[in-house]
């Protein structure tokens, strides 16, 4: 798989996980089970490594992993004790163990290609 194809997933899977998330906990602000501005506070998190996903910056594709584990974390909670929101939970758990997926091996692929990563300690002592 090419990393542009991978970009081209991971963004899509961004954006739906954006529109998902935000349309949840707005509505739940609007239904009254948190306030609105709790609710919106949920996406925040989610909205700080919009710039670098934009640009394809493979850097902000790997740490943003790790914000995407305190969504999963939601997800796999919201499975366990819901019933009403069932449907919610699993297309959630599913769109961000894909990205969970997706953003690492973009970030890895695109960054062998630009030549970064982490420099091997030589043999030699000196």
């Amino acid at each position: 798989m090419t990393s542009s194809t991978l970009l081209t997933l991971s963004r899509l899977g961004y954006l739906a996980l954006v529109l998902l998330l935000g349309g949840w906990f707005i509505g739940q602000g609007i239904n009254g089970e948190y306030t609105l501005l709790f609710s919106l506070l949920w996406l925040v998190p989610l909205l700080l490594p919009v710039r670098g996903i934009l640009k394809g910056n493979p850097y902000t594709y790997a740490w943003a992993s790790f914000i995407l584990c305190l969504y999963m974390l939601h997800a796999l909670t919201l499975l366990y004790v819901t019933t009403d929101a069932l449907a919610f939970a699993i297309i959630e758990v599913l769109l961000i163990g894909a990205l969970l997926v997706a953003f690492p091996f973009y970030a890895r692929i695109r960054g062998r290609e630009l030549g970064l990563g982490l420099k091997k300690k030589s043999d030699k002592q000196d």
